[in-house]
């Protein structure tokens, strides 16, 4: 099977639907309608009720969303490394790793605000990789900070993809100052556009929904959470040593932008822990950017065979924890 998912065929997409819609049939069977853990922000909720409207609240609708958006993330995940050639050959491993991935927890397919602000980090990641070939970034750094200020209003803790920003303009780039400012700028344009709204409508209430974050001591008792983090840190690590071997051979922005995915991958394991009711649902914006590197594992093993044994044992977990468990 990783045959197939190795080589860059159009066709492939077809063999990445089938493999998603049997990864995530289990949860379409079983639905949840969406997450509601007061840790939201008002754009969530606000989309939420936009959806009711239209959905009724039915379960299925959400999960069946959730996993389109999945699916959807990871073809632009697999477009975005493509793009930059981040692999010798197109490849459809980064886009089958992160439905495999996704789906090592059950919280990871429901329609969450995770899911919406991966789908804006999937935008923002795109444009730090063109920050190589750019004379001037200001512009860039201006709208990824918008980019990350609406990734706020929808999850607030996720403001803090801005070290992302910052240090992907270090990584990337000689150090302007000024586009540091402007990304800040950026960054606020957002919630004081969205202040302003809301005191002039009277409803300065409701920021309180808007700017909830706090620093709570989690105590992880759940084995399934552990599992599917151990699972997907193991792959990163693998995934950035196996990178070694390449490294030196790669292109300079090649070698920049995969420093900057493992910079992506530990701020976003960092955001949930800043959550007012830890989750560890918002583990997903992590799981994005590991696809990267698991694809690179799974990628670097040259035996097909081997590489199908350590696929299998993942996805045997993977049907484990769906099926056998409760």
């Amino acid at each position: 099977m990783i045959r197939f998912f190795r080589s860059g065929n159009p066709l492939t997409v077809l063999l990445l639907l089938i493999y998603t819609i049997v990864l995530k049939f289990n949860y379409l069977i079983h639905p949840q309608a969406y997450v509601s853990e007061k840790s939201e922000g008002l754009f969530y909720d606000m989309f939420v009720q936009f959806l009711d409207g239209v959905a009724n609240k039915n379960a299925f609708f959400y999960t069946f969303f959730a996993v389109a958006l999945i699916f959807v993330q990871a073809l632009l995940l697999t477009r975005i490394i493509n793009n930059q050639r981040l692999f010798s050959k197109p490849t459809y491993l980064p886009a089958m790793c992160y439905i495999l991935f996704t789906s090592l927890f059950t919280s990871w397919n429901v329609f969450s605000p995770a899911l919406l602000v991966n789908t804006i980090m999937l935008w923002v990641f795109a444009n730090i990789t063109q920050l190589y070939n750019r004379t001037s970034a200001r512009d860039v750094a201006f709208n990824l900070g918008f980019a990350v200020g609406i990734c706020g209003l929808i999850y607030f803790p996720s403001i803090i993809f801005v070290l992302l920003i910052f240090v992907s303009l270090l990584i990337m780039r000689s150090f302007r100052l000024a586009e540091w400012i402007i990304a800040l700028l950026g960054l606020a344009c957002p919630l004081y556009l969205f202040g302003t709204y809301l005191f002039l409508t009277d409803q300065w209430g409701l920021m309180a929904k808007v700017l909830r974050i706090g620093l709570p001591l989690p105590l992880i008792t759940d084995y399934k959470v552990w599992g599917a983090m151990i699972t997907s840190v193991l792959f990163f690590v693998l995934g950035w040593l196996l990178l070694q071997t390449t490294f030196k051979k790669m292109l300079i922005q090649g070698r920049k932008i995969w420093s900057a995915a493992a910079v992506y991958v530990i701020v976003a394991m960092v955001i949930p822990f800043f959550t007012v009711n830890f989750a560890p649902l918002y583990w997903l914006m992590a799981i994005l950017p590991v696809s990267m590197f698991a694809g690179n594992v799974f990628w670097s093993i040259r035996s097909n065979t081997f590489a199908n044994i350590v696929h299998f044992v993942v996805l045997g977990y993977v049907i484990v924890m769906q099926y056998f468990t409760h």
